[in-house]
């Protein structure tokens, strides 16, 4: 392996560990204001308790976010010099503005909602969750505005290989931008939804029954039915965007060869790039061209129109795309299958059977999983540009020695999967804690309820 194909890895290896957290607390942040709000409302406080635990792993996820994101940003500098020195008059505003937006609404209203319940108001306390979850979704919109930007770049002209704004609403709202937007916000949101559901369910199974676990589990599943038609919707029409800007992408996605009509919906293959052809092949006839033309005989774009006449392949690596993309979709289904029949369990018996709560746990960290398929099919799906038709990869990468980049990367591959271990127990920690906390009340709880008379009445406390 060289240099470009070890920092390519090791780029991959920090991003996939970092989207992992903001991809929850984007959405997180707003499921806090619902429950506040919903405390403010009612006066109930089952939706306090849910507020509670939750911020707590809303604060160890930020954290997590927040480091992992500062070594990621280090990375242009070490591994990827030639990005800044070409786009960085585009890239480090937009950077900066995303630093300001984290640190000064995330990190300094989050120890308000963390320590201020009962030192300042209830008023400002609400306000303080207002602006974190703004700050989280405020800064994914510049990662998503500069991200969006590499793929579908607008607003700008070369001087010299460097890049200068000329229109900075054009940079903003490149091509791409909203549908990328969108799909990522829906994700962040089945992604918290499947969080909430899952170590709520967890906690129902470990007879942690009160209200607060319950709510949050309701709160979770609906969130996640409602959420997964929207994903649908929003996940075609950024294909036929992606379909538009960036074909051989779409032709990855597809596994499809040849520029021509009816084509079928491949559900799976082995696709052979030396060959150039599809092995083992099941497909349904005419489906992609349905999918991405709305025509059966639609004619959909083929991989070998991205071959050049010297025989250079100017198309993104197939495998790793055509099956990215089919995890992303499995998981989506069976998100819709599982949040819907969930739905359903709760509205007809007010609380869901216990197979299905032990559907939840597994799932909890599903969302995860169809992110980083997505983030991959999107990310792989670029190359060989970096910056599309501006600045290819190789172009972009450091001279810095294979040794260097080797040790670094096998440096983050172990602290990342420890760190992850540490969040996945931690976070089940704080479930299994806050459940005996809750056991402790219900029992002394149940104690005062069998005094009478001002005498207590003697033996074991009830189970209820």
């Amino acid at each position: 392996m060289d240099t470009l194909i070890l920092s390519r890895i090791q780029f991959g290896a920090n991003i996939t560990f970092h989207i992992l957290f903001p991809t929850i607390t984007i959405a997180l942040g707003w499921v806090l204001l619902f429950f506040k709000l919903r405390y403010n409302r009612t006066g109930d406080m089952a939706w306090m308790d849910a507020y509670k635990f939750w911020v707590k792993v809303f604060a160890l996820t930020f954290a997590l976010g927040v480091v992992s994101g500062v070594t990621m940003s280090f990375q242009f500098g070490t591994n990827w010099p030639g990005f800044m020195e070409s786009v960085g008059n585009v890239a480090g505003p937009l950077l900066a503005y995303e630093i300001l937006t984290a640190f000064f609404l995330e990190a300094t209203f989050l120890a308000v909602m963390l320590f201020g319940f009962n030192r300042v108001s209830n008023r400002i306390h609400t306000l303080a969750t207002v602006l974190v979850a703004f700050g989280t979704t405020m800064s994914a919109f510049w990662i998503l505005v500069l991200n969006s930007w590499m793929h579908t770049p607008q607003g700008f002209e070369m001087r010299d290989g460097v890049a200068f704004v000329t229109d900075w609403s054009e940079v903003i709202f490149n091509p791409s931008m909203p549908y990328r937007l969108t799909h990522m916000l829906l994700a962040s949101g089945l992604t918290a939804a499947f969080l909430i559901a899952g170590v709520s369910a967890y906690r129902l199974l470990r007879e942690d029954r009160s209200e607060g676990v319950g709510k949050a589990l309701r709160t979770g599943v609906v969130m996640a039915a409602l959420l997964i038609p929207a994903q649908i919707f929003a996940g075609d029409m950024h294909g036929l965007n992606t379909l538009e800007h960036q074909p051989a992408k779409v032709a990855a996605m597809e596994g499809n060869w040849e520029t021509r009509g009816n084509v079928p919906l491949v559900l799976f293959t082995l696709p052979d790039e030396h060959a150039r052809e599809n092995r083992f092949e099941i497909a349904i006839p005419n489906g992609a061209s349905l999918i991405l033309k709305h025509d059966p005989a639609g004619v959909v774009p083929g991989l070998n129109d991205f071959v050049r006449e010297d025989g250079t392949v100017a198309h993104p690596p197939v495998a790793p795309v055509f099956f990215g993309f089919r995890v992303m979709v499995g998981i989506g289904m069976l998100m819709l299958v599982a949040s819907w029949f969930g739905s359903f369990q709760l509205y007809r018996r007010g609380t869901l059977s216990p197979w299905m709560l032990r559907g939840f746990v597994a799932m909890t960290f599903s969302g995860w999983v169809a992110t980083v398929a997505g983030w991959y099919v999107t990310e792989i799906g670029r190359q060989p540009w970096l910056v599309s038709g501006v600045l290819t990869t190789a172009e972009a990468v450091t001279t810095t020695p294979v040794g260097m980049v080797a040790s670094t990367l096998a440096m983050y591959l172990a602290i990342y999967a420890a760190l992850t271990a540490a969040y996945i127990w931690t976070l089940f920690h704080l479930a299994r804690r806050d459940g005996a906390s809750a056991t402790v009340g219900q029992a002394t709880a149940a104690q005062s309820s069998i005094v009478k008379g001002g005498a207590r009445i003697a033996g074991p406390v009830p189970a209820e």
